[in-house]
């Protein structure tokens, strides 16, 4: 069985990192005694050897905190520039061999997933937990810190319904979402948003702005967009002010922008992202355990299992035109583009 495994954390930060953390270690020192080095600055620190031990002390308070205690960086250990003075998956590889580590937990993204992947064809052990707000991962159902970030967007729209119902305003609010538009569908439904906009459904500027007429003709005098970051645009501005700037132009109504931004990633995990977190950081130790490398957890249905990690890297989990959400949306008189 293992007895030294490492940990590190890459990409973006997402709430409900650190409970995946404690997950991790907590059922590796208490359930099986193994020792956890985790490494700083994700893959940035496995290339130098900048790592701590990951005792019980140093996880006290990690399930509601917000971020990612070890850091995080982009840092690409098999993409190699002209400027490197030496091979950095050469230089990770030896600090594994270095420290004695069995296995390692990469806890991260689409980037990641692939990062660790490539890792498993070098001859390393490796186990995944993939980690996004956008819920774009392949081979899992939902990621920790979706439910989050949908928490905070809707409640943003809610409070954007007050001002767009006293000003008789068309508000605009973006939230994040590069390819695909989980975070827009489902805090735009939640928060009764009229026009909902997402990258992978096309849309129409005369669709929706004769979604707010039918809105306005029906005594109804304000409407709320939502709308995915990543939507296509003139390429000149960012999805929200671009269609707010579209349908003030065509409509001549008073619209206003919010953009949400960062604020989606930061902060306490929702309860439900903490129960994710610590499911699948605590199945990422028992498949190490099992000598089950090779593999990324999921979450599919109501069960925590694993998928290859062969199977992940490239794939994007894109918003299905059919989702019952969008379905159920269409027949509310919901416009969707």
């Amino acid at each position: 069985m293992a007895k030294r495994i490492g940990i590190l954390t890459a990409g973006g930060d997402c709430p409900g990192i650190n409970a995946t953390i404690r997950g991790v270690c907590k059922t590796a020192i208490h359930q099986y005694g193994i020792e956890v080095i985790g490494f700083h600055d994700g893959f940035q620190g496995a290339i130098t050897g900048d790592y701590e031990e990951m005792t019980d002390n140093s996880l006290t308070g990690l399930l509601y905190m917000g971020g990612t205690v070890l850091g995080t960086s982009r840092a690409k250990p098999f993409k190699q520039f002209p400027a490197d003075t030496f091979n950095k998956a050469d230089a990770m590889v030896a600090n594994f061999e270095k420290l004695g580590l069995d296995a390692i937990v990469c806890i991260g993204g689409n980037g990641t997933q692939k990062t660790a992947y490539k890792m498993v064809q070098r001859g390393i052990n490796v186990v995944s937990i993939p980690k996004t707000i956008d819920n774009d991962v392949w081979g899992t159902d939902q990621t920790f810190g979706f439910d989050t970030a949908v928490s905070i967007a809707t409640e943003a729209i809610d409070r954007l319904h007050s001002t767009a119902s006293s000003h008789k305003r068309v508000m605009v609010i973006e939230v994040m979402g590069h390819k695909a538009g989980w975070i827009s569908l489902y805090s735009g439904m939640a928060g009764g948003g009229d026009i909902i906009l997402l990258p992978e459904l096309e849309y129409q500027i005369d669709s929706i702005c004769n979604a707010v007429y039918s809105r306005i003709h029906k005594g109804k005098a304000y409407s709320i967009v939502v709308v995915a970051e990543g939507l296509p645009t003139d390429g000149q501005s960012n999805a929200g002010e671009y269609i707010a700037r579209k349908i003030r132009e065509t409509m001549g109504l008073e619209t206003r922008e919010t953009v949400l931004g960062y604020v989606q990633r930061g902060g306490a995990p929702t309860s439900f992202d903490r129960n994710l977190a610590t499911r699948m950081g605590g199945y990422a130790t028992d498949l190490i355990v099992r000598e089950d490398y090779g593999r990324m957890v999921a979450l599919q249905g109501t069960l925590i299992t694993s998928v290859p990690l062969e199977e992940v890297g490239g794939k994007t989990r894109m918003v299905p035109s059919d989702h019952d959400l969008i379905v159920e949306g269409r027949k509310m008189g919901i416009c969707f583009g």
